[in-house]
């Protein structure tokens, strides 16, 4: 019944100090990111309201992003306290085994679980899709405004170029280039404006066809074409999120789309694998923050471990980019890519664990 009680006790602790971390990390990155946006005010329409309401809607990703660290540095903050205060010492002589704080950290880190993944699959995706959505609107810009000639799409047996890329999902400027199969230019269709009709076409109005055939070019003028294309809204809005806020079932058919047009996918299959591997890191951190419980704390320096918890948050998200991009450059296999981080966290648990108990 004790136990019972301890295990209520330190989950009270261990979500009020994640919560306290997750809050200032986030206030501090919309800081940031808010300074960020000031050098797009005055451009278009965008202005102050519109910059705070894209920090805003860019802050479900970022919680997903900063959960493991924030569960790492509250854990260890919370059973510091604990054992600045004796507490884990009277727990561990009156038999409580390593192997069950373990067991009892693993069951408070389901809700960290489930909240990761309620961010990371449901949340971040939908509202980071609205940010991008309310500063394209606010700069009356487009997706491509990067690039010289617009967004480059393989669709099957022909290349389609895009000048713009409105925030609905409207297209203007489409150049598609059809290729038969022996790779000669077939056809070329130029038009003014495309709009999505479900399920796998688009509407094209004010197109020019040109038709080569043999030797010669016919050119066609309609002012309305059918396209029947595999592209569709959800493809190409992935072009608004990055990879890593996208959600599991949009990475899935994006590298679907991808594949079938034997186009590289290794970025977006990392990230597919960091989507599975990631809301498990909050258990890896949770086993990392115990060996600081364990260590005698007689010069009461909590800020210490607390600092030493940042640091070791931040390699681990250091580390993440690293082996995503290096799995990208070295063609590694997406599932080393993206658990390796988390396997590095996991040895060092136990290795501290293990000389702890030495000790």
């Amino acid at each position: 019944m004790a136990l019972k009680v301890f295990e209520r006790y330190l989950a009270r602790e261990i979500y009020a100090a994640t919560a306290l971390v997750l809050a200032a990390f986030l206030m501090l990155f919309a800081f940031f990111d808010l300074i960020h946006e000031f050098e797009n005010l005055g451009r278009g329409g965008y202005q102050l309201q519109h910059a705070v309401g894209f920090v805003l809607l860019t802050m479900p990703g970022r919680v997903y992003e900063l959960f493991p660290i924030a569960v790492l540095i509250g854990t260890l903050y919370a059973l510091t306290l604990l054992a600045r205060h004796s507490e884990i010492t009277v727990l561990r002589t009156s038999g409580l085994s390593t192997a069950a704080l373990l067991k009892s950290l693993a069951q408070i880190g389901l809700v960290f679980i489930v909240l990761t993944f309620v961010f990371g699959e449901f949340l971040a995706p939908v509202a980071e899709r609205a940010a991008q959505e309310l500063r394209l609107k606010a700069m009356s810009s487009v997706v491509a405004q990067e690039f010289r000639s617009g967004l480059w799409v393989k669709d099957e047996t022909s290349f389609v170029n895009v000048r713009d890329v409105l925030p609905d999902t409207k297209l203007r400027g489409v150049r598609i280039y059809e290729f038969d199969k022996e790779h000669q230019l077939h056809s070329i269709s130029e038009a003014e404006e495309g709009e999505y009709l479900p399920p796998q076409s688009w509407r094209l109005t004010n197109v020019v066809r040109t038709v080569f055939e043999n030797d010669t070019a016919k050119i066609n003028r309609l002012p309305e074409l059918v396209w029947h294309s595999a592209l569709n809204p959800d493809i190409l809005s992935v072009l608004l999120v990055v990879p890593e806020r996208m959600s599991f079932v949009n990475l899935f058919l994006y590298i679907r789309h991808l594949e079938e047009n034997q186009q590289k996918s290794q970025r977006y299959v990392i990230a597919l694998w960091k989507k599975l591997v990631y809301p498990l890191a909050v258990l890896v951190m949770m086993a990392l923050a115990l060996p600081f419980a364990y260590m005698q704390d007689r010069m009461g320096a909590v800020s210490i471990k607390v600092f030493a918890g940042i640091m070791l948050g931040i390699t681990f998200h250091m580390l993440n980019g690293l082996f995503s991009s290096l799995g990208i450059l070295k063609s590694w296999t997406p599932f080393f890519s993206a658990i390796t981080p988390s396997a590095l966290f996991l040895l060092a648990a136990a290795g501290m664990i293990w000389w702890v108990e030495r000790r």
